[in-house]
């Protein structure tokens, strides 16, 4: 879960309250927030959020904006954010996207700032905000990318160009020497970390002025004269680019609400495309892209255990930064334009609840008795369990989520990526690519867990007992979950022989039967895998998996490795 480290002196500034650590942790249960430490002798505090799919808390401003609300503090007004289709006069602060840049790093997203001089605690933060926003929500710079440079030396219009990687240099922050834009991949420690995200590219993204000063090579490095902000400068210009436009709108957002919040004057700048977006060919950032969202008192009221008048619904969430309109029993709400975390009316009622509190919620002792027990999915997989020990494996517990690249690019071969990402179940709005998918299978676990295990004394096997989930277009919610046993043997001698007999052993002591016919999964050896048939379903496979894919996990030696349903095997 993120952790941000925050000034608590302008935390309390931009709280318009000072607080001892026992209010402050209480009042944090808002944001689903908690101290991590208390204050320092710094007077630097560390709090870490219990949340994801709220990146405006990132931040001293974005969490203190939160706690303002939640004390009845007014709604802030955020009026240089324009809507779509809105006619906007920017003047000259306009960015010029190059046609080269679409199938590179399409997107772009800038304002101009401009107040005071910034201050260390103000510039720490928006150094913060920068990381936690580019590496948690923008995928380690590879969705969302952010600059942040001294306007006072540059000249608008700003152009986003595609680049000659050979033939562009400049001197890019921390160095003293022009480098190639090519050479700054691997000379650069920006370019040694993030170099990947462009190194394949024809043409490589570069962001000038008018004049052809170089502003950055993003997502990679700001030049060194532009692009290296310090303690005093008061005009300042912002940036995002990336591949996912929502994301950068609403990253774009979040900075400029905080910003606001400081006190400096936010001006939008014109982005003029070549090729069409989702919002035209000019759009003006910030802007607002966010759609309503609607639901029901009714529905409000059946989730959360009580009767809500509409005037309290409203006061409630409201504290959550949300305008609400309520017509009859009919609410919709227009989320704040840093926020773009309602996928579904249930998010409305999580927010009305909060903002209403907790302590507004009665307790009620239950009016049943009921007695716990286990499942029989449950007693069921305990049994399976107990054999999968007695055969001598291991057993093993794993995350439900992973990337692409775990579930799918390692274990499968390229023709069969496009189909297996069909058949995931992927998260809309993940905080990391390493948790954007809900795992399909357990055997990219195993062979995760197998890569790093090459120092234990072989033989490895190893198994796990766990969900998995897969996408089903007959199915209500369009998945299905299922109870699965994945198991895995890695050693010089392993093959089709060994884990065969495993599967055997496992029937044998559950007391069912199978039959056993060729398979064509192109994880394992072709002519050496099979899968398991119960009552004329398919209920598992298992085989000697595919070199190229041990190859991909780094592991050099055999490996037999089976799935089973356990809930087609148990009857389910």
């Amino acid at each position: 879960m993120p952790k941000i480290e925050l000034s608590q002196e302008a935390l309390f500034s931009y709280l318009q309250a000072r607080m001892d650590d026992v209010e402050l942790e209480k009042l944090l249960t808002v944001a689903k927030a908690e101290l991590d430490e208390p204050v320092n002798e710094e007077g630097i505090v560390k709090i870490e959020l219990n949340d994801t799919n709220r990146p405006d808390l990132w931040s001293t401003a974005g969490l203190a904006r939160q706690l303002r609300l939640h004390r009845g503090a007014p709604m802030p007004d955020y009026g240089f954010v324009s809507r779509p289709g809105e006619a906007v006069d920017t003047g000259t602060r306009r960015v010029i996207v190059d046609a080269g840049l679409q199938e590179v790093r399409p997107f772009i997203a800038a304002f101009a700032v401009t107040g005071t001089a910034i201050d260390e605690a103000l510039l720490n933060d928006l150094i913060q905000t920068q990381e936690k926003l580019c590496w948690n929500y923008g995928r380690k710079r590879r969705s969302i990318a952010m600059g942040v440079y001294r306007s006072d030396l540059m000249k608008y219009p700003v152009r986003y160009v595609a680049a000659d990687p050979d033939a562009t240099r400049f001197v890019p922050l921390g160095l003293t020497e022009e480098l190639s834009m090519r050479d700054m991949l691997s000379k650069h420690p920006k370019g040694q970390e993030f170099g990947h995200i462009v190194a394949d590219a024809p043409v490589f993204p570069l962001l000038t002025d008018d004049r052809g000063d170089v502003l950055s090579f993003p997502p990679i490095i700001n030049s060194a004269r532009i692009g290296a902000v310090e303690v005093g400068d008061s005009n300042l210009f912002i940036e995002m680019t990336g591949t996912d436009m929502p994301s950068l709108l609403h990253a774009c957002s979040i900075v400029a609400c905080d910003l606001a919040d400081a006190g400096y004057t936010i001006l939008p700048v014109t982005i003029e495309y070549p090729y069409d977006t989702s919002l035209g060919r000019e759009v003006v950032t910030p802007c607002y892209f966010q759609t309503p969202v609607s639901t029901t008192v009714p529905y409000i009221e059946k989730l959360l255990g009580r009767a809500i008048a509409g005037d309290e619904l409203a006061v409630g969430l409201r504290r959550m930064g949300v305008t609400t309109t309520i017509t009859g029993t009919d609410v919709t709400i227009e989320p704040p334009p840093y926020r773009n975390d309602f996928l579904h009316p249930v998010d409305v009622v999580e927010d009305a609840m909060i903002g209403l509190g907790m302590e507004s919620f009665p307790p009620e002792v239950p009016s049943d008795f009921t007695v716990g027990r286990l499942a029989p999915a449950e007693l069921f997989g305990r049994r399976v369990k107990s054999i999968l020990v007695g055969l001598g494996y291991q057993e093993m517990i794993f995350n439900y989520l992973g990337s692409r690249r775990d579930f799918i690019e390692r274990v499968y071969p390229e023709s069969a990526w496009d189909a297996q990402h069909a058949a995931h179940v992927q998260v809309a709005n993940p905080m990391s690519e390493n948790f954007e998918f809900v795992r399909a299978s357990i055997l990219p676990h195993l062979l995760i867990a197998e890569s790093g295990s090459a120092n234990a004394v072989y033989p490895h096997l190893v198994f796990e007992v766990g969900k998995v989930v897969r996408r089903d277009a007959s199915d209500n919610y369009g998945s299905l979950t299922r109870n699965s046993l994945g198991m895995l043997g890695a050693d010089a001698e392993a093959g089709f022989t060994l884990i065969n007999s495993h599967i055997s052993a496992l029937f044998y002591y559950l007391g069912r039967d199978y039959t056993l016919r060729e398979s064509g999964d192109a994880r394992f050896i072709p002519g050496r895998c099979a899968e398991i048939v119960v009552d004329g379903k398919v209920a598992g496979w298992f085989g000697e998996v595919h070199p190229e894919t041990l190859e991909k996990f780094g592991i050099q030696v055999p490996v037999c490795a089976g799935e089973i349903d356990l809930d087609t095997i148990q009857g389910v």
